[in-house]
């Protein structure tokens, strides 16, 4: 299909059909033998790429107030630099670290001048209540990033996981809906799904805790997003293993077959937009990410910063790790919706009748498997230095040497 059979299809102008790129046009083009399959096609991805469409020129932000709890995280700055440049009103950051907000607030003033009066910095914690109604007073939209999220310090010190990834979370919704704020969107994590450690267990309780909310929210619409390893961000191994390899350090990697979802901070900012545009109250939204090996993805850190692979240091598996995650379980797979790049995850809303957990059962459950590292689309070695080499951080540190 052309871009002018398209344009004649859905009615388009020159203008629009032209925002439409080649590579989605391509995926009609290995179908052309297969008429009914090629037509089911066509319309399946005119309406979603028409739907993209409409999502890009509707400024759902405009004049908005955009409140990130943690927002001094690596997650935090990619939303400002996704949005600090658009007609959104106000982006609030909402953290306890002074410092850290100092730092942003300089870095955000020496790059984007004429923007960065958009951004107004809120001391405080999610552990408190009272602090959550404070800066939630005149906010529209919350993307709610704070949590401990490092394995073992949560292993060593649950109860403070507990305080920020539980009541935390709970105090963030009870403000929000108290608030009259428009949606929510919570961010979880691939070690929610069948938990193993203390942090993997309260990021699944931060789940329960949301749909839990979403049953009585009002106009307030509240969802989660479960996402694996980004890569690069704060705490991650990429930054560790490049510093290494710059003190001329072997790489230490805890296990080489370990699989793990990677994904951009990008893609973590785009499944938090989707999640904003089309999910509905309780649901939980994940993303198809790829896989890889831990082993692969230090040979590619190593090719890149010629570090030495035949010196790569296993250490074996730190506290509370898994051989694989999973970003849905079995029981969730059964209910789930494929939403094409997406999964959608539906809240259970059978209420309080407690019989009804004893007579309404899911058959579906028992054939279907889950969708975790080991079996989604892995990537060799090649496609893991060319996912690596589009982050930014990437470019930066290679523009240092």
């Amino acid at each position: 299909m052309t871009l002018k059979e398209l344009r004649k299809t859905c009615g388009l102008t020159q203008k629009e059909a032209a925002e439409l790129t080649k590579t989605s046009l391509r995926s009609f083009i290995s179908y052309e033998n297969d008429e009914d399959a090629a037509d089911q096609l066509k319309l399946q991805r005119i309406k979603q790429l028409l739907d993209e469409y409409a999502d890009q020129n509707v400024d759902i932000l405009k004049d908005k107030v955009l409140l990130i709890t943690g927002g001094t995280g690596s997650f935090g700055h990619a939303v400002l630099d996704r949005f600090i440049q658009t007609d959104i009103g106000e982006i609030r950051i909402f953290s306890r670290d002074e410092q850290k907000q100092d730092n942003m607030r300089h870095e955000y003033q020496a790059k984007y001048p004429e923007h960065c009066g958009k951004i107004r910095f809120y001391i405080g914690d999610v552990r408190s209540l009272e602090s959550c109604r404070d800066v939630m007073r005149g906010v529209d939209y919350v993307f709610h990033a704070a949590a401990l999220k490092q394995v073992p310090s949560c292993e060593f010190f649950p109860m403070e996981a507990v305080k920020t990834n539980v009541i935390g979370t709970d105090n963030v919704l009870t403000s929000a809906i108290e608030a009259g704020v428009k949606c929510v969107i919570c961010l979880s994590t691939d070690k929610a799904a069948y938990p193993i450690n203390a942090m993997g267990i309260t990021k699944a309780i931060e789940e329960k805790v949301a749909v839990a909310k979403s049953r009585n929210s009002g106009n307030t619409r509240i969802c989660c997003t479960r996402y694996g390893n980004v890569m690069c961000s704060r705490g991650s191994v990429i930054p560790l293993w490049i510093d290494q390899i710059k003190q001329g350090l072997p790489i230490t990697l805890t296990e080489p077959t370990m699989t793990r979802f990677i994904m951009s901070l990008e893609e973590a900012v785009d499944l938090v937009l989707f999640a904003f545009k089309h999910g509905q109250n309780g649901d939980i939204l994940v993303q198809k990410a790829p896989a890889c090996t831990m082993g692969k993805q230090a040979e590619a850190v190593c090719e890149i910063f010629g570090g030495d692979k035949s010196k790569i240091k296993v250490i074996g598996i730190r506290h509370g790790e898994k051989m694989y995650e999973t970003l849905l379980t079995k029981e969730e797979c059964a209910k789930a919706e494929d939403l094409g790049d997406f999964y959608r995850v539906p809240a259970d809303n059978r209420g309080l009748n407690y019989d009804k957990y004893f007579t309404d059962g899911n058959k579906k459950a028992v054939a279907i498997e889950e969708f975790n590292s080991n079996n989604t689309r892995r990537l060799n070695k090649n496609e893991i230095i060319e996912a690596m080499m589009k982050l930014s951080y990437i470019q930066e540190e290679l523009a240092k040497e």
